[in-house]
């Protein structure tokens, strides 16, 4: 289980501003992919990219988006690549049809959608889960209620005067929340995003020390919510 820090970076574009300047477009097509790495490769200075992180719609060429994710991989420009995505739809293909090693998706003590069977159909496949989200847009690490997901905000307090009554600080919410994402074996590793050096320091201070018992308290505290749109 790993922890990672988010920062802005280079990425590539596969959202097209339209030439009107009104909005923009998504295109997830082979030529465009092919030319966004290249791009990409230009402005980060680099040969190759580690790990190629791809957010798709169902509605995607998904075998031409794939294949231009292989041809990257054989011209060495790419070592990895994975998908950024909360639709069981669009993971059920990606895990049928390609060679992704990790899948990016949102998990937390208010988010469990991935339990109903998402997490078990890519430990069964051996792929990774990259956890994001996993602070609930700091809902569970201080800030005010407010409604999150189907989650309605008398729930989100419920679950925050949950947190609060095991957390012996208010700098531990984060910690507790992070334990619980982490402790699910389906999670390889979660990306934590940071803004101040204060912030920097409770994650580079992470020590799980949380109780099992605690944390199936918090488990039990709502019930689990499930995917009811991308099924």
């Amino acid at each position: 289980m790993n922890l990672e820090l988010s920062y802005d970076q280079k990425e590539i574009q596969i959202g097209i501003m339209n030439p009107d300047g009104q909005g923009w477009h998504w295109d997830a097509s082979k030529k465009h992919i092919l030319q966004a790495v290249e791009s990409s490769l230009s402005r980060l200075q680099t040969d190759y990219i580690d790990l190629l992180l791809h957010g798709g719609t169902i509605e995607d060429p998904i075998d031409e988006t794939i294949e231009a994710f292989e041809l990257l991989k054989k011209q060495g420009k790419i070592k990895h690549y994975v998908i950024s995505s909360i639709r069981p739809n669009v993971i059920r293909e990606y895990v049928k049809r390609s060679c992704i090693v990790s899948v990016m998706m949102q998990y937390s003590l208010l988010d469990r959608r991935p339990e109903e069977e998402m997490f078990e159909l890519l430990k069964s496949n051996q792929i990774g889960v990259l956890a994001r989200g996993s602070l609930a847009k700091g809902l569970l690490a201080g800030k005010p209620s407010s409604a999150y997901l189907d989650h309605r905000v008398e729930a989100v307090r419920k679950m925050q005067d949950a947190l609060g009554q095991i957390a012996p600080s208010h700098e531990h919410l984060f910690k507790i929340a992070l334990q619980f994402v982490l402790g699910n074996p389906a999670i390889t590793s979660a990306v934590v995003g940071i803004r101040t050096i204060e912030q920097l320091k409770q994650v580079l201070s992470f020590n799980p020390d949380t109780s099992h018992q605690d944390l199936d308290k918090l488990q039990n505290v709502l019930p689990v919510n499930l995917y009811r749109n991308h099924r």
